[in-house]
């Protein structure tokens, strides 16, 4: 089985390098490719893609996904797996290009940063995935039983598994990358907006179809509807309470982030549904506001929020 991670950056690097098949890791990253082959690992610039893959796993940023899928479509066999490891839902768009019983989601638990070139930093000495199909799925067994040698890998209902994973991100991601602050911080001091944003994206949830969101063991869909989600929300968020946004990096860098594809996916979805989701729409419209110069990167960004509700979000 030839195998490729298509995006070998921190997360996807972690992947493959967790991976007990052996696998191509492929970036534009010239530094970290002679870095990784002096490791021994198999690392590739795109241009020396050579061959056709039984699997792909996807791990770049999703502004260029339909280019990417088309570009990998020479690449991906016929009845190949394109497993895409990225946050939100971004599914759809690939199945544009590659049909979408050739797509897979997986939502990775665990975090990493690329310090310095092939070498990475993970945040988790856990290693669990979920994985779902976008399709038939007449791979699923096939890429659990290759994936769960290396990892703790659950199987289940795509949407709910996306859904599971956004409805935090959407909001600690955001948040994070419009204030600064950790995880752990907004979850003690802006309990009321975390939650705001987490029940937006759980609606929509709802409406797409899902009966339960699984993260860490826990139907995150009950938890955070009931009363009682203040008071839970730091402690579920205690194993995560100094992570920061990879988003933030970016605004701290001065690039331009990935919120489209996170909050922004999550009230796009809302849109399709007939679901409104204006703090959602808010929050994305205030990231956007800091990468354009218009508003600063700091927690008292936050309190704009509730004035953006009404400004009209393009999405």
């Amino acid at each position: 089985m030839r195998i490729c991670i298509y995006g070998a950056g921190a997360m996807g690097t972690s992947l493959g390098m967790r991976l007990k098949t052996p696998c191509d890791l492929v970036t534009r990253n010239a530094a970290h490719v002679m870095a990784l082959r002096k490791e021994g690992y198999p690392a590739f610039l795109p241009e020396e893609m050579k061959g056709e893959y039984d699997v792909i796993f996807l791990a770049t940023r999703q502004g260029e996904n339909e280019q990417i899928a088309r570009f990998l479509k020479p690449f991906l066999k016929e009845d190949g797996a394109l497993v895409t490891v990225q946050n939100g839902l971004p599914e759809a768009g690939l199945a544009n290009v590659l049909g979408q019983d050739r797509i897979y989601g997986c939502a990775l638990g665990w975090g990493a940063k690329l310090v310095a070139p092939a070498k990475v930093k993970v945040s988790s000495k856990e290693f669990c995935l979920s994985l779902g199909a976008y399709g038939r799925g007449d791979k699923l067994e096939e890429l659990k039983a290759l994936l769960s040698p290396a990892f703790e890998v659950t199987v289940g209902d795509l949407a709910e598994i996306r859904f599971a994973k956004l409805t935090v991100n959407a909001a600690f991601s955001t948040l994070s990358a419009i204030s600064g602050l950790s995880f752990g911080e907004l979850a003690k001091k802006h309990k009321k907006l975390v939650l705001a944003l987490m029940r937006e994206t759980i609606s929509v949830a709802k409406a797409a179809g899902c009966k339960k969101l699984i993260q860490n063991g826990h139907n995150i869909l009950k938890l955070f509807s009931s009363p009682l989600a203040g008071m839970l929300l730091p402690v579920a968020m205690k194993k995560h309470k100094g992570i920061r946004s990879g988003m933030l990096k970016d605004l701290e860098a001065g690039r331009r982030c990935d919120v489209d594809f996170v909050a922004g996916a999550a009230a796009k979805e809302g849109e399709r549904l007939g679901v409104p989701t204006p703090k959602l729409g808010a929050a994305v419209a205030l990231v956007h506001d800091i990468e354009n110069g218009l508003a600063e990167l700091s927690p008292e960004s936050l309190k704009l929020l509730k004035d953006k509700e009404n400004r009209t979000y393009e999405l």
